[in-house]
């Protein structure tokens, strides 16, 4: 049976139980779960990205027919206003009394691809005034067919068209980054723990041991096999030993503390950890991760969308420096009456056409300059653009070497491990019999706790840079699918 499993073992030992507290044996990947399901980070990327997804249903939402439905329901006016007196041929204030309603009811439609808004509405107006004269009239528009748009102004609408839907796609594409940031996170937890707990475990077995070495060692000192600087040093190893387990018991509630907050768990959780293996031999290729990584990693997104927002203020600086004309034109009947009936009957026709000019004489230079400054700002993007993805692409290719690497490292670290847990067994016999000093007793003892340790700090890199490729390129590299695809199963639940 390899050592890794009898650290394992090991590890499952822990610290003792208090009442009331509930054990849990956890691997690394039940740990991961819990912490995408249930932590406050994932509860964050969950809501980042339901906000994402409600902005985009609102665009997409922007791009369909609106029925909008405008009302006055009731206007009362008693007052004095000023009327001319054409007798007198002067002005005169008069007591008005009047009653107003109206409503509208409109359909409304944007045009992506020139930025205009056509509209088909109705209207219908009633009008009572009281006094002397009292009259009633009706007002209708049974139907109006319109279209308005900015001829050479700044089209909003193409925009949004282009930018939008990438900014949801970026969304989606930084929630499964957050819930690969999460595994990192519980890596650090758990390893962090099994480090914690191996080694009071290892300062528990060497309490016992130099105990029972100390015992060994007074017994020897009677038949004058050992001096009494040997002895002093055997009891000063025991000394040792119970202040290094009190230490090590204090560094493993702080570690099991660190890992059930962050899986939020009830604090009274204690947590046994299981070593994993490390996955089937994965020889990754650099250009294969970094034409995963330009695909799928949310970062290459959110460069585009910089870009392209720049580019967007560029084109909204230069149109609003310019010369711009807007058209309106609407087709539809109209008709006024005493009664409401007669308001629909024998409509007359409507027509509006309006043109609107805006022509920038003199503002001494600020459209100019607010447009060299967004082009400036455009071409600063773009070089920044590019260092971002140089630095990632970097990012990616180190890390693909060092998870290369680890694998190597792991198979190392394991050999080291049972070489040392052998050369301890025998120099500690050894030493029992009379055949080693407590030199190289301690010098084996010290290169065995340094052996599982690097043990467990080479599984730990191992699993880091495992996932970190993970994350930077978005794809499961042993199950051989974007990570996009699981996602994908879990949008109906997360929406």
């Amino acid at each position: 049976m390899r050592n890794k499993l009898l650290l394992a073992c090991l590890l499952l030992t822990g610290a003792s139980q208090l009442p009331g507290q509930t054990v849990k044996t956890l691997d690394l990947g039940e740990c991961i779960n819990l912490a995408i399901d249930s932590s406050l980070q994932a509860f964050r990327a969950k809501n980042l990205y339901q906000s994402s997804y409600w902005e985009y249903r609102s665009y997409k939402a922007g791009r369909l027919p609106s029925l909008t439905l405008n009302m006055t329901p009731i206007q009362y006016y008693r007052d004095f206003t000023r009327r001319y007196d054409s007798e007198n041929n002067m002005d005169v204030y008069r007591r008005q009394q009047s009653l107003y309603s109206y409503g509208n009811l409109a359909i409304k439609q944007n045009f992506d691809l020139t930025g205009g808004t056509f509209f088909i509405d109705t209207e219908l107006g009633y009008m009572r005034n009281f006094g002397d004269n009292t009259y009633t009239q009706y007002n209708t528009v049974p139907i109006r067919v319109g279209y308005s748009q900015s001829l050479f102004g700044f089209n909003s609408f193409k925009w949004e068209k282009k930018i939008e839907p990438l900014k949801y796609e970026k969304a989606k594409k930084q929630f499964i980054y957050s819930r690969e940031e999460i595994s990192e996170s519980v890596i650090q937890y758990f390893f962090a723990l099994a480090m914690a707990q191996a080694e009071y475990d290892m300062a528990r077995e060497n309490v016992a041991s130099s105990d029972t070495l100390y015992r060994i060692g007074q017994e020897r000192h009677k038949i004058a096999a050992i001096s009494q600087g040997d002895l002093l040093t055997l009891k000063l190893d025991a000394v040792n030993a119970q202040n290094t387990l009190k230490n090590t018991d204090i560094e493993l509630k702080r570690a099991m503390f660190s890992l059930v907050s962050f899986l939020n768990m009830d604090k009274e959780t204690q947590i046994r950890l299981k070593l994993p293996d490390r996955p089937r031999d994965l020889t990754l290729e650099a250009g294969t991760a970094l034409d995963y990584a330009r695909e799928n990693n949310p970062d290459f997104l959110a460069n585009k969308q910089e870009i392209l927002e720049a580019e967007q203020e560029v084109d909204r600086t230069k149109k609003s420096s310019n010369f711009d004309a807007s058209f309106s034109v609407s087709v539809g009947f109209n008709q006024a009456a005493d009664q409401l009936s007669n308001a629909y009957k024998n409509p007359l026709q409507q027509d509006v056409v309006s043109i609107g000019l805006t022509i920038p004489l003199v503002d001494w230079g600020v459209r100019k300059g607010k447009a060299n400054m967004a082009k400036n700002n455009l071409n600063v993007t773009k070089i920044s653009v590019q260092q971002k993805e140089l630095t990632l692409e970097q990012e990616v290719v180190m890390t693909v070497n060092d998870f290369n690497i680890q694998q190597d490292l792991i198979a190392s670290a394991e050999e080291a491990m049972e070489l040392a847990n052998k050369a301890y067994e025998i120099t500690k016999q050894r030493f029992i019999i009379g055949k080693a000093d407590i030199s190289s007793l301690t010098l084996s003892l010290n290169r065995q706790k340094e052996a599982q340790k690097n043990y467990i700090s080479s599984l730990k890199n191992y699993w880091l840079s495992y996932f970190q490729i993970r994350k930077l390129t978005l794809f499961d590299f042993e199950q051989r699918l974007p990570l996009s695809s699981l996602f994908d199963r879990q949008i109906n639940i997360i929406e």
